[in-house]
């Protein structure tokens, strides 16, 4: 018997097929790919090239708007350059830009006593620049809407679930019947069940989180008032928003949970529980209720 020629033999089909590899980082990939996109990607990645400084703070649908081309044209170029969607290719680019000494919200320099001061700047920023672009007849309007539902759900991930699970906390010390979903399913199946005498408020720094989207598109089917309370003006989270309340905490990929994204966010809360608070009748007595029922809880 004779055997055959090994470099003959064809693979087990089994065998992967080898595929070729892309350049490591986000900028590495565009130049290696620019000469071989169309013309709709290469007019993308040419303004990534020349301002990618930016783009690391855009939403999808803000470089989109900037490149003067579709949201799903920024999906297929990141796709293209082997990313899983643009937030992952944002997270490639803050690295290189981070190794090539770009500024990237920095903690300060120094010791602890600066490292301190740094993040108090921050929060402090963001609070004033949050006061600046806060409409606050759009306040109003949400503390309207929370004075005559019958219940209050609100959402939010990551940091963000803090700020809902906070002004869940304050909403219910004035008697109010809300619950704080950070479970995505959860907030998914409380959603549905939503009415035209319900509200529904979504906490997203970024405006593109897809659970919390999804949870505001599905209350609005159900004809419940919705909320987002987002750093982006145009962003998809506001495409199913009844009302929009703006923070302002620019904040790179890399940073996420910063201390100025969670302090603009409290600032709304804070706003919304001040503006409620005139129009409940027995404010004070829900207070001072819900003051005691704890009190056996503190030495």
């Amino acid at each position: 018997m004779t055997r055959s020629d090994p470099a003959s033999a064809s693979p087990a089909p089994w065998q992967p097929v080898p595929k070729m590899m892309l350049p490591a980082g986000a900028l590495n990939r565009l130049r290696a790919e620019m000469e071989f996109l169309s013309p709709s990607l290469k007019k993308v990645a040419a303004h990534i090239l020349e301002r990618p400084e930016q783009v690391i703070y855009q939403t999808i649908s803000e470089l989109a708007d900037a490149a003067q081309v579709a949201d799903s044209t920024i999906t297929r170029l990141s796709h293209r350059l082997d990313f899983a969607g643009f937030h992952a290719f944002k997270l490639a680019l803050t690295g290189d830009l981070s190794s090539h000494g770009a500024p990237q919200d920095p903690a300060g320099a120094g010791g602890t006593a600066e490292l301190i001061a740094s993040a108090a700047r921050q929060a402090t920023l963001a609070i004033d620049n949050t006061r600046s672009v806060l409409d606050p007849a759009a306040v109003d309007r949400v503390a309207d809407a929370l004075h005559v539902s019958r219940r209050i759900d609100v959402v939010g991930q990551g940091s963000s679930g803090l700020a809902a699970q906070y002004l869940a906390h304050k909403l219910q010390r004035l008697g109010r019947v809300c619950l704080a979903h950070t479970d995505p399913h959860l907030a998914a199946v409380a959603a549905s069940s939503l009415d035209e005498g319900c509200v529904l408020i979504g906490f997203t720094r970024s405006g593109s989180t897809l659970d919390t989207i999804q949870t505001l598109r599905l209350a609005g089917k159900t004809g419940a008032c919705t909320v987002a309370v987002t750093n982006r003006a145009r962003s998809p989270v506001t495409a199913h928003a009844r009302e929009v309340l703006h923070t302002s905490s620019p904040e790179s990929p890399l940073a996420g949970g910063a201390v100025s994204s969670l302090a603009s966010q409290i600032l709304i809360v804070e706003a919304l529980y001040l503006s409620l608070t005139r129009q409940v009748e027995r404010a004070q007595d829900y207070l001072r209720l819900t003051a005691a029922s704890v009190i056996e809880k503190k030495l």
